[in-house]
């Protein structure tokens, strides 16, 4: 089991050679492939029992699906519409602990769902649903359903059409930074023992004797240098390319995926000024979400079949003009055109296939395959139900220790553990935590906006943040960047293991989505100093500045006018 003079568990970039060097070095109990949060979910559930874990992710952490959500972390209530009672049951207790665990990355966000005459929720099914919602999710007396007539409902929010209104349900959903969330998943993981890398691809299976899995070939996609890592048992947890890995090992037979992709754009609150978020019809009798964020607001998501490349996702016009339409019919008012468009993103959802069903109609439930190899492979689920699938998961394993070494390891505990950033004293704790540390701020000359910012996203490992921000005041100066850019940047570096700017702009601080303005403004200060930090040669330098080029385009959806 575990020697932690065989693991190096950092997360600095400037240590991926030592990081190698360790993968090379010992034999794993577990090793996890897939970065994403199922990954990480499992590689936290696994190192706290005592199993020695790895984990490798092709991409950057969270590159995938686990960045291209809708960032909610939700009781799931379009599944009490579909009778999957379990999911809605399960889903919405973990959303709690999920919070509770991480209060400065996840947060309570009250959700108006308005009902229509001739809609798909009318004025009693929406109170029965939400009544049942409440006692399925167990949900928090200050946080149960209330239901909210014609006028009140324009009153929250007087963008809605209020042509046939008949009033609106009020509930209560989660709303997370879905990248963040599996960094503070994985940093945990890290710091308890995990060794974990990212830009690391999985090209080969190595058997034994008895055909067997007892490792893999890998590929450093930094370096391109090819290595061995060996591993007991190993849990295919890649979302969108589990059926890949599955083809590799030959065991692709019975239930394969249903890839369907999922598009949101952005908005100003200037063009777009919502005070509340909706979860509402569209035109097709779909649900998609409006969610206010910050200064911006975001719209989602499609729900379609995905046939085409999985690394790289995009929005065509369909897509955009999908969503254009939804929004401007429930809210008529606004007559977006695509030219409101600031940002968007697209993203995969890897379901289990089901015969006859449209894409929206597929259970988001969970299963695990395991090959004669050996392979366990993690297919279906949900962002909001990570931790109870890598408690599945990792019982999986266990299992097999007890039966074939007989190797006794204790149950999940992780249901009560504090993520990375979250030693804040709970949900509760929080608030004095925050008040707090927005003063330590401001007293070092950091705006009020920025201090709050920086709470809400660093959680407990705020005082880092502050840290590098005071040691680096003068070499930001030097350096030409601004000294809270510069601050955030080495931390992503140093302590969360970003290797790309696309690392920085997307996965550590969500900007490409966001805040675009602050890409196309910091954009070559980042790439300068990483370039400098991290010793790129000249052909990845042009390589990271064309691919941020690409994906900026991509997002602000110039490549598709």
């Amino acid at each position: 089991m575990k020697g932690n003079d065989e693991l190096i568990n950092t997360t600095s970039s400037k240590d991926r050679q030592a990081i190698i060097k360790s993968f090379k070095k010992v034999k794993l109990d577990l090793l996890v492939i897939g970065g994403g949060i199922t990954g990480a979910g499992i590689s936290l559930d696994a190192t706290k029992r005592g199993l020695r874990t790895g984990v490798i992710e092709m991409q950057d952490f969270a590159a995938g699906t686990s960045s291209r959500s809708t960032k909610l972390v939700h009781g799931g209530l379009r599944y009490l519409k579909q009778f999957e009672i379990g999911i809605v049951s399960e889903v919405g207790k973990e959303r709690a602990i999920v919070y509770e665990n991480g209060p400065h990355v996840t947060s309570p966000e009250w959700m108006m769902l308005p009902f229509y005459k001739g809609g798909t929720f009318g004025p009693f099914s929406t109170n029965i649903g939400l009544r049942v919602y409440d006692y399925l999710a167990d949900v928090k007396k200050e946080e149960r359903r209330i239901m909210l007539k014609p006028q009140e409902a324009l009153e929250k929010e007087p963008l809605l059409q209020s042509n046939n209104l008949m009033g609106a349900g009020y509930y209560v959903e989660y709303k997370t930074d879905d990248a963040r969330l599996t960094l503070e998943i994985m940093k945990k993981s890290i710091e308890l023992g995990t060794k974990a890398l990212n830009y690391i691809k999985m090209i080969e299976f190595l058997y034994n004797e008895e055909d067997k899995i007892k490792g893999v070939i890998v590929e450093d996609q930094i370096s391109k240098e090819i290595f061995h890592i060996e591993a007991k048992y190993v849990i295919n947890a890649t979302g969108p390319w589990v059926d890949k890995l599955r083809d590799l090992d030959n065991s692709k037979y019975g239930k394969t995926l249903q890839l369907t992709k999922g598009v949101h754009l952005v908005f100003s609150q200037e063009t777009f000024p919502l005070r509340q978020a909706i979860y509402f019809d569209t035109p097709d009798k779909r649900m998609i979400f409006a969610i206010p964020r910050v200064n911006k607001v975001y719209i989602g998501t499609s729900d379609t079949k995905y046939e085409g490349e999985i690394t790289h996702p995009q929005v065509t016009i369909e897509d955009r003009d999908y969503i254009l339409h939804a929004i401007n019919d429930m809210f008529p008012s606004l007559s977006l055109t695509p030219k409101d468009i600031e940002s968007s993103w697209a993203g995969i959802r890897p379901l289990i296939s089901q015969e006859g069903k449209k894409p929206s109609e597929i259970s988001r439930k969970d299963e695990i395959f395991t090959s004669n190899s050996g392979l366990i492979s993690m297919a279906g689920g949900k962002l909001t139900g990570y931790r109870k699938m890598a408690e599945q998961a990792v019982d999986k394993v266990t299992a097999i220790f007890k039966s074939e070494q007989n190797i006794l390891f204790e149950k999940s505990t992780t249901k009560y553990l504090s993520l990375s950033g979250g030693d804040v004293g709970g949900s509760i704790g929080f608030v004095d935590f925050k008040i707090e540390k927005v003063n330590t701020g401001m007293a070092l000359g950091i705006a009020n906006s920025d201090a709050i910012y920086l709470v809400n996203q660093y959680g407990s490992n705020v005082d880092i943040i502050y840290k590098l921000y005071s040691e680096n005041e003068a070499k930001a100066k030097e350096e030409g960047i601004n000294p809270l850019v510069l601050a955030t940047l080495l931390y992503s570096i140093e302590y969360e293991l970003a290797y790309t700017p696309l690392d920085y702009f997307i996965r550590r601080t969500s900007a490409m989505f966001f805040d675009i303005h602050f890409v196309k403004e910091n954009k070559e200060t980042v790439i300068n100093f990483m370039s400098k930090l991290l010793n790129w040669t000249d052909e990845q330098r042009i390589q990271y500045r064309n691919e941020l080029v690409t994906v900026y385009e991509e997002s602000t959806l110039k490549n598709i006018e």
